[in-house]
């Protein structure tokens, strides 16, 4: 080769080399946050915990007085994470390439056949569940904070605690000057308990605490926390209730803070009332109510355990949200303080929707005996939940249900049944007749699944019911949408038939986050499923709510219906657009399933 020809390949490999390092620097956020979403889920956001450890430490920036940590997201965002992670590192790819770079899906496809990937369409299929859970809300996502490695987020340590530990360095050091200079005296210092760490003083003192009369729940149009009366033997004790105003103003040491979902920790403030102070079991425990917040104080008998402070969401609460707290919990129990106005308690299985409630031993004070609580790691073979009735000074013949799911205040249980013949639209009612327990028997099992996402209450919608082919029975289509108390919510679509047990779990055909699907501000809905009749043929099923009059497909099968429902011979894995028309003209789509 002449020199000429080598030094021309030389200058165009070079002018390549540059041209990629500038795409590389111009897309460096983005190649990263490909490359992080890619990783597999098991390495950790924090360097420290890679294999070999401490192996990057050195090249970390350390600064005195600061500290960094990538920066964290929401519920949102840790719900998506965890969704990223029950899927193969192709399929995460594809879901960002189609949500974050909006590449179409033949090129995705090409891109990951360029890579090696064995299946693209397994891949693409992966993605487009991930889709269809997350909703329209995915790039943005993908787009926050959670999901950006290449920034960190620096805060100064804290200087209270700097402070602490200065002047506790220089007790210790007095203590051990003291002890050395006295050796004999050693011998005749005995054993003592430890002690618990002592909180600062509280933004607030015992006196400026609110208390409500004992019958202001029933003189009042507002029946909420704000109507229950401080009750508990220990409502007094100046003593528990500043050590418990002065932890919530400024945790000590050790004290274990829990917050649900969307819940500030800020310190009391002039409008904290006071609802209940006693000892629970092994512990003292104190409620207060802010206005907008449940805060629950836990103090251990024993001074060596740490104390607990629990916060939760509790702004706009009412009859229902407000009916109970859990006090205490512990080996799989729960015990709660009803509301003033709960006249009757019991407990049901919402498992076996037939036997009639229990009922519960209710202190004077309106605390529960100990009752089963739902657990996220047990099987599914019970499922017990408070069966409440109001006084009827508040209203006439009001019962009505709630969950358990791990927070202060349990959750609220709905249904709405499907809709009659020309009739207006049904409105969620209580979920205490034969037909709610019924349905809610089916979905019951999956409220597990909403733990620690600030649930405040949950409705099961029957939307349709359709007769199966070639004699297969009946169907019904329902969605349940849980509402959490800073107002998003998520939904879940499911099919079930009448050849299925009385308590068997439907199947779920779809699901989305952060929506108003099946509220009062998303009242149309559309669904699809695939079933297999008894003699192997195989359907494609879709049907509507009220509103719904024609409903088509296409993709893989082409048809149409007048209606609210549609069955068609469809075959395995049909890929396929559902659309509905509404009585106004307006249009339902379901993405492409397959």
């Amino acid at each position: 080769m002449s020199t000429p020809r080598r030094r021309r390949m030389r200058g165009s490999e070079r002018v390549a080399l540059d041209h990629a390092e500038a795409v590389i620097v111009d897309q460096y956020t983005r190649l990263v946050r490909l490359a992080y979403l890619t990783l597999p889920s098991t390495l950790s956001r924090w360097p420290d915990r890679l294999p070999p450890p401490r192996a990057l430490r050195p090249a970390l920036p350390v600064v005195w007085g600061l500290r960094l940590f990538p920066r964290a997201g929401g519920t949102e965002e840790i719900a998506l994470a965890q969704l990223l992670a029950e899927v193969s590192a192709p399929a995460r790819a594809a879901f960002v390439l189609c949500r974050l770079d909006g590449l179409p899906r033949p090129e995705v496809a090409q891109l990951l056949a360029a890579a090696d990937v064995s299946d693209p369409r397994e891949a693409l299929d992966a993605a487009r569940g991930i889709e269809e859970t997350v909703g329209e809300a995915a790039g943005a996502l993908l787009r926050s904070q959670e999901f950006d490695a290449c920034s960190v987020q620096t805060r100064p340590t804290d200087l209270l605690r700097r402070r602490r530990r200065v002047r506790l360095l220089w007790c210790v050091a007095g203590t051990l000057a003291v002890l050395c200079a006295t050796p004999a005296s050693l011998g005749s210092v005995s054993r003592s308990e430890p002690h618990r760490p002592t909180a600062g003083p509280p933004a607030i003192g015992v006196d400026a605490l609110l208390r409500a009369s004992p019958d202001a729940w029933a003189d009042t149009s507002r029946v909420d926390f704000t109507a229950w009366p401080a009750r508990g033997s220990r409502v007094d004790d100046r003593a528990l209730l500043t050590r418990a105003l002065g932890a919530w103003t400024d945790p000590p040491r050790g004290t274990r803070v829990g917050a649900a979902a969307a819940t500030t920790t800020e310190p009391p403030t002039k409008t904290t009332q006071l609802l209940y102070a006693a000892v629970v079991g092994r512990e003292a425990v104190v409620l207060f109510h802010d206005g907008r917040r449940v805060i629950r104080y836990g103090e251990p008998l024993s001074a060596s355990t740490p104390a607990s402070l629990d916060f939760s969401r509790a702004d706009d609460s009412d009859v229902t949200t407000a009916a109970a707290l859990a006090v205490s919990r512990a080996d799989g129990k729960v015990r709660y303080l009803t509301a003033p106005w709960i006249a009757e308690t019991r407990t049901r299985d919402l498992l076996r929707p037939n036997s009639p409630g229990r009922p519960l031993d209710v202190s004077g004070e309106g605390l529960t005996e100990r009752v089963g609580a739902l657990s996220a790691a047990a099987a599914c073979d019970a499922l017990p939940v408070l069966q409440l009735r109001s006084s009827s000074r508040i209203a006439e013949k009001h019962a009505f249900l709630v969950a358990d799911l791990g927070g202060l205040s349990p959750v609220h249980l709905s249904y709405t049944p499907l809709p009659g013949s020309g009739a207006r639209a049904r409105q969620p009612r209580e979920a205490t007749s034969r037909a709610a327990l019924l349905s809610w028997a089916h979905g019951a099992c999956r409220l597990s699944e909403l733990r620690g996402n600030g649930v405040r209450a949950v409705n099961q919608w029957d939307f349709a019911e359709q007769g199966l082919p070639e004699g297969g029975g009946r169907a019904v289509w329902s969605c349940t949408r849980a509402s959490t108390w800073r107002g998003p919510g998520s939904v879940l679509l499911q099919f079930r038939t009448s050849a299925q047990s009385a308590t068997a779990p439907a199947q779920i055909v779809g699901r989305a986050r952060a929506t108003a699907a099946c509220s009062r501000f998303g009242q149309h809905v559309v669904a699809d499923a695939r079933w297999t009749s008894g003699s192997g043929h195989r359907f494609l099923l879709a049907a509507g709510s009220r509103e719904v009059t024609r409903i088509s497909v296409t993709g893989d099968v082409d048809a149409a219906k007048r209606g609210r429902l549609l069955a068609v011979r469809a075959p395995k894995d049909a890929w396929v657009t559902v659309r509905a028309r509404l009585a106004d003209g307006q249009e339902l789509v379901r993405e492409p399933l397959g």
